[in-house]
């Protein structure tokens, strides 16, 4: 009974880190990692709007350094929006394998990505070292 009301409060970094190997992805951590990511959702698509937002006030600046540091600032904003619909992607991907029980575990091996990995990165697809030996292909094969 008293899983249940910690569950619904919610565990923190530390209790996920405190947890054992038995433990891994269990319920508990599955609705962690699930609330991240929602929340990481939720912040993208918020960052979204305000910029729609804050591209559509037009203001008629006179000065051509003016408006073209104000198109300067929109672009990188862009640039900034793409890198997170990118990301949005992926975070609900990473839902979607909760979902089907496969998050945590590494595309290439299976085995455990590992929690600290997952609280640094939560979208990971790929244990530590099969993302280091994919990133040695790309440097040495440009793959």
């Amino acid at each position: 009974m008293a899983a249940t009301i910690r569950d619904k409060k919610g565990l923190t970094e530390s209790e996920i880190l405190a947890m054992t190997d038995d433990d891994y992805m269990n319920d508990a951590q599955l609705e962690f990692f699930r609330q991240r990511l929602q929340q990481m959702e939720r912040d993208i698509l918020h960052n979204a709007d305000e910029t729609t937002e804050h591209l559509r006030e037009t203001v008629i600046v006179p000065d051509p350094a003016d408006r073209a540091t104000i198109e300067e600032e929109h672009a990188l904003e862009l640039r900034t929006r793409d890198r997170e619909r990118k990301l949005l992607k992926k975070i609900q991907q990473s839902l979607g394998r909760i979902d089907s029980g496969e998050y945590g575990f590494c595309e290439e091996t299976g085995e455990p990505i590992g929690v600290p990995r997952l609280l640094a990165r939560p979208t990971a697809t790929l244990s530590l070292e099969a993302q280091q030996r994919r990133e040695l292909r790309q440097k040495l094969y440009g793959d």
